[in-house]
């Protein structure tokens, strides 16, 4: 099956009341983890890679990988470029094979927000190719960029809602008080701000920042609104937990298999947790 775009199955998602997770891809035992997850729980997936792993997997790797879990598994997976920073960078993902794009914009100003991510439409849109958006500023740590907890800004419903209508997104991540990598403490969930704007427009909430967000508030987020859930976090700290486990119980070994195999299943292990929680189990 080749990759498809996010259309494929988020407005059933959201008229279903579930959600589908963003697994991000940073290399092979995350793509393979990602998709042997979703293959036992036949369900829907996108790979998210943002612009760092990008660098650090080569483009033609990253899109020759996720090409071939499609094919292996049949099931419906975007290839989505994730925190996209340029109409540029979204163009080249999308020649080289990116089902799905994310422009976000969210750190100018809301009218230039609105232009830039309206001209990544309408170029996306003539190629077949998804758009997500993104509105209100949201903290923690993604790649290189890092946002302060007080530097972080809550989308605002009514311009979340114009959002929207100017850009004709696919879905649109709002900041609704989750936060990139792992929780000091439980994050406060705005589900208010949610159900205002999931209410208001027809296309799906996204909720970046799922890594460690109890698993009632991700219910919660999913019955106002929410139908894409982006993880990443979780998989890193199980990948590398499990790789110091490892090594540091037979220091000899030397054979990388010996180690990124269990850290493989421990990835996926966390996905098919993360897939049943979000209600996306058998329905690819």
């Amino acid at each position: 099956m080749p990759l498809v775009s996010m259309n494929e199955f988020l407005p059933r998602a959201k008229a279903n009341k579930f959600a589908v997770g963003q697994f991000n891809m940073n290399n092979l035992e995350f793509a393979q983890a990602i998709v042997d997850a979703a293959i036992e729980e036949n369900a829907p997936f996108i790979y998210g890679v943002s612009e760092g792993a990008l660098k650090y997997m080569g483009i033609e790797f990253t899109v020759a990988m996720a090409r071939a879990a499609a094919e292996k598994s049949g099931l419906p997976i975007a290839l989505h470029l994730d925190h996209g920073s340029s109409f540029e960078v979204a163009m080249k993902c999308i020649r080289a094979g990116f089902s799905s794009v994310m422009f976000d914009g969210s750190h100018y100003g809301l009218e230039e927000n609105i232009a830039l991510t309206k001209e990544v439409v309408k170029a996306a849109r003539a190629m077949g190719v998804s758009v997500e958006g993104e509105l209100g500023t949201i903290g923690g740590v993604e790649d290189d960029l890092s946002v302060d907890e007080e530097d972080a800004t809550l989308a605002k419903p009514d311009e979340a809602i114009r959002f929207y209508e100017e850009t004709g997104v696919d879905c649109l991540a709002i900041a609704v008080g989750t936060a990139h990598g792992m929780y000091k403490g439980e994050p406060k969930i705005h589900y208010d701000i949610i159900q205002k704007v999931a209410d208001a427009i027809p296309v799906p909430v996204v909720l970046h920042g799922g890594s460690g967000v109890p698993d009632e508030a991700i219910r919660q987020s999913i019955l106002a609104g929410v139908g894409k859930i982006n993880v990443n976090t979780e998989n890193q700290v199980a990948c590398t937990n499990t790789i110091r486990e490892v090594l540091g119980g037979n220091a000899e070994i030397i054979d990388p298999r010996k180690y990124l195999t269990p850290a493989r299943k421990a990835m996926q292990a966390v996905v098919q947790e993360k897939i049943r929680l979000f209600g996306s189990s058998n329905q690819a």
